[in-house]
């Protein structure tokens, strides 16, 4: 399986589909599958019209596919772990931004190749909005259970 469909795959769990805009947990204006902006770069907004199921699933592989390369460019250890565990690492930086992915303890953990620690670092990441999310503490222990055993 390779990272992008491993992502895709959370992403469509946890994500869930809402072919209107809507306001995240976050407060972020937010279509389909979690897709925050198209691919001409405009952000997503409420005015926008409704989309079909077939154009959130081609805005969700095309963030993925944009997103896939800085993941590997930030965690070069991720190549090692092979293409499940990066899909896992893959859907935590679509979820949270790469931005977020550059700054936390996570990267540093996966590139020291510290796979307990990366487990216990991404069970940090599960507030929205200023509280603990249940949906967010599921989608964090799912991406945990899909790095390497130690």
């Amino acid at each position: 399986m390779s990272a992008i469909v491993t992502a895709r795959d959370l992403c469509k769990v946890f994500e869930g589909l809402f072919l209107k805009p809507y306001i995240c947990p976050a407060g972020v204006p937010t279509i389909g599958y979690g897709a925050t902006y198209y691919e001409d770069g405009r952000r997503v907004t409420l005015a926008d019209p409704p989309i079909t199921k077939a154009r959130a699933e081609a805005l969700l592989d095309w963030e993925l596919a944009r997103t896939l390369p800085i993941v590997l460019r930030l965690c070069p250890t991720l190549a090692e772990w092979g293409p499940v565990p990066t899909g896992a690492v893959l859907d935590f930086t679509f979820n949270l931004g790469t931005g977020n992915l550059q700054a936390s303890t996570l990267r540093k953990r996966i590139n020291a190749g510290d796979v307990a620690g990366a487990r216990t670092e991404l069970g940090k990441w599960v507030r929205g909005g200023g509280r603990v999310l249940p949906g967010l503490v599921r989608r964090r222990a799912a991406e945990a259970a899909l790095l390497p055993t130690a």
